[in-house]
């Protein structure tokens, strides 16, 4: 037997199911679809990460966090970029850093779920 064999009772998600990690999969992907769709997947996205948060393992509790607050802090910069980009050209560049920091949050939120760990910051208001 090799030293590397972890058991399953050192890991956060020992007793969550495949199923239970399946809806933040499914919100992130609505997240990164709202890029699309003019931010709609990502208000049914955030509506979903208040309903499943109630009854969420304490890990994933904090990737519902996590995506809630993606979504209110992303408004508020969407806001910001918005009145900017009335104002200046600095704010049309604005929206792209704005579509950046959506990708790159879901992306390190998705794969540290991917990995049955919570996300590494979920109160940044960064990544």
């Amino acid at each position: 037997m090799s030293n590397t064999d972890v058991s399953n009772t050192d890991r956060p998600d020992s007793d969550v199911t495949r199923d239970e990690t399946r809806m933040p999969q499914v919100l992130y992907a609505l997240y990164l679809a709202g890029l699309i769709t003019a931010n709609l997947t990502t208000l049914i996205g955030v509506v979903f990460a208040y309903v499943y948060r109630k009854e969420a393992a304490p890990w994933l509790k904090e990737h519902y966090r996590y995506l809630i607050r993606t979504f209110w802090i992303g408004l508020l910069y969407f806001c910001i970029v918005f009145t900017l980009s009335v104002l200046t050209v600095v704010g049309s560049l604005l929206g792209l850093l704005l579509a950046v920091w959506l990708v790159v949050r879901c992306v390190t939120g998705w794969l540290t779920l991917r990995k049955g760990e919570p996300p590494a910051r979920p109160g940044s208001w960064l990544w």
